[in-house]
């Protein structure tokens, strides 16, 4: 498999999902702040040129964050990266969805795609301040969640995998995360694929 990803970006994520699962892919990097995601040879693997995809050994390819995660989850049951019960994998996935949907979609998009809210340069410090607002009281609702529990679901799934990649970006943004969330990025930080990741992103 082939995973086209950007360091320290949301496809961080997926590249923790890998190494978790131990299985053999190759990583091509594609460099966003160059436009490496319109040229037309990226464009032929994902037309909507965002990343993650994921290029399957059967050649096709697999785009968006949620859906590649759930894919890897159910083609390797063994890893238990999903909830067996329907329960268990219903918050999983809602989870996943808040993540992506509202910390990273609303939250850290506003403060890392400024442009793509308003072209008015006089209002790009009002929409960061207000992706700041919207991530700090997301990892609010997500610390209630995470009481009492080392991970999202008990044991590590592919929501933890997510919720990392936007905690990260609040420790290099300097955005205090609340106690729950801290402990869960501390504990993430611990696991050996997380590290052997930012090792190979060119982050530790």
């Amino acid at each position: 498999m082939k995973l086209y990803m950007t360091p320290g970006s949301c496809s961080t994520g997926i590249h923790i999902l890998l190494e978790e699962l131990g299985i053999p892919f190759e990583v091509y990097l594609v460099n966003l702040p160059a436009g490496d995601h319109r040229k037309p040879e990226y464009l032929a693997i994902n037309p909507k040129s965002t990343i993650p995809a994921l290029v399957r050994d059967d050649g096709s390819a697999l785009t968006e964050f949620q859906a590649i995660a759930y894919w890897l989850a159910r083609t390797y049951p063994k890893a238990r990266l999903l909830p067996e019960d329907p329960e268990g994998a219903a918050r999983v996935i809602e989870m996943l969805a808040y993540v992506v949907g509202t910390l990273h979609g609303q939250g850290f998009a506003r403060i890392f795609t400024t442009e793509s809210f308003t072209s008015n340069e006089a209002e790009h410090e009002a929409v960061r301040a207000r992706g700041r607002e919207i991530a700090e009281r997301g990892f609010a609702i997500v610390n209630e969640t995470l009481a009492g529990k080392d991970y999202v679901a008990g044991t590590f799934s592919i929501a933890d995998a997510a919720l990392f990649y936007t905690e990260f970006w609040a420790d290099k943004l300097g955005l205090d995360l609340p106690g729950h969330c801290l402990a869960h990025y501390r504990r993430m930080l611990e696991r050996p694929a997380v590290q052997r990741v930012l090792r190979e992103e060119g982050y530790r």
